[in-house]
């Protein structure tokens, strides 16, 4: 029996309906067509009446093919549409602006409140004081005139405790700061610690109010490079705002202790764990990180001069908290082993490993920062009395 043929324009058409799902499925319609309205306005603080504030929804998704009505003065009708606008308001007072995006079928509001001052209203002006320790722990002076910088010392420190976890109390003033006029006053004093955290979520990364009040204490603050933000406000509801940085600096000592001798083919060694800070994102950089070592050229226990055994010498290694050794001292010989100036040459060798902030970066070719251990390492066959081992952490 002949068979009928099926039409070339049938097949082709159920071809394309099989393969319809795969051929016009949009992979980037996932997510891409969210709307969400975003706004921001500008000046955002110390509006007064009859300024001009310009709103800004650029931010709102998506980027295109949506509409825009905003709403200035909370009565339910549109006052302006587009991407942007601006407004100006008659009378003081806090004003709930609303932004609602839509494509057609989707829409999104957000909501924010503006406040405006009289326009007779004078902004305050915040001011922070600066101070600084008088000295660092090696004695020097201190010149300092922009930040606050403090030095940790602990320059007797106890054998039992070899890490360095001492932290100190960093006070804030902010009574120099002046509410605008004679009639004003100083209402609120917020202190941010943490410029890259919004804690209050209105958009500002530098007015939270981790601390609050004209002049308090910050506790427990540990060595490293802080910038503090201040943002005052005054009774006509003016604000301003103040920054400054803040570097906690370290010394430890440790004094006129033993460490042991290498009778059994591995040396002796003692520990001493630090933490170091290195967050380039923070702005909370150490500049670097020395280890200071001083001992008797020769041990005075000692009785077999003959075969030189007894001239002493230590060395000092870094390692990560991987444990990785990142540097030591073992190739500095001991006609090097002096600064020259506060090593007594005659009956000490002093020697001295200094970890550059590039060290503690995180990158391929360096050891990231973290908890690093210094230890003090003893190849020789005789015990030794230490006199002085010193860790510094300068972060200015």
């Amino acid at each position: 029996m002949k068979s009928t043929p099926v039409p070339w324009a049938f097949v082709a058409l159920m071809l394309l309906s099989s393969l319809s799902g795969c051929i016009f499925e949009d992979s980037n319609s996932s997510g891409s067509d969210e709307v969400l309205a975003v706004f921001n306005y500008s000046p955002s603080s110390n509006i007064r009446t009859g300024d001009v504030i310009s709103f800004d929804a650029s931010s709102s998704t998506p980027s295109g093919g949506i509409t825009y009505r905003w709403d200035f003065d909370a009565d339910a009708s549109t006052d302006a549409t587009g991407r942007s606008a601006e407004w100006s308001f008659a009378a003081a007072g806090t004003y709930a602006v609303e932004l609602t995006v839509s494509d057609g079928s989707k829409s999104s509001t957000q909501i924010k409140d503006v406040t405006v001052n009289d326009a007779t209203a004078v902004p305050p002006k915040a001011e922070i004081t600066q101070y600084a320790s008088d000295e660092d722990c090696n004695d020097e002076d201190i010149d300092e005139s922009t930040h606050i910088v403090v030095w940790i010392c602990e320059m007797d420190k106890s054998m039992t405790d070899r890490d360095i976890s001492e932290t100190t109390t960093i006070s804030l003033d902010a009574s120099d700061s002046d509410a605008g006029d004679s009639s004003q006053y100083i209402t609120t004093w917020n202190w941010d610690l943490n410029a890259e955290v919004d804690s209050d979520n209105d958009g500002d990364f530098e007015n939270d109010a981790d601390l609050t009040g004209e002049s308090i204490d910050w506790n427990n603050v540990e060595p490293g490079e802080y910038e503090l933000h201040l943002t005052i406000e005054n009774s006509a509801g003016m604000t301003d705002s103040d920054s400054i940085k803040v570097y906690v600096s370290y010394a430890g000592q440790w004094s006129d202790f033993e460490l042991g001798g290498n009778t059994s083919g591995s040396p002796v060694t003692l520990d001493f764990d630090v933490n170091v800070v290195y967050d380039k994102d923070n702005g909370n950089t150490i500049r670097k990180m020395v280890g200071e070592l001083t001992y008797p050229k020769m041990d005075g226990d000692c009785t077999n001069t003959f075969t030189n055994n007894c001239r002493a010498k230590l060395d000092i290694y870094a390692f990560n908290e991987d444990d990785e050794e990142a540097s030591n001292t073992s190739d500095t010989g001991l006609d090097q082993r002096s600064d020259g100036t506060d090593c007594d040459e005659d009956e000490h060798d002093c020697v001295f490993l200094t970890l550059s902030s590039y060290m503690f970066t995180d990158t391929e070719s360096t050891y990231d920062d973290g908890e690093w251990t210094m230890q003090i390492r003893n190849e020789k066959i005789n015990d030794l009395q230490v006199e002085s081992f010193i860790i510094r952490l300068h972060y200015k």
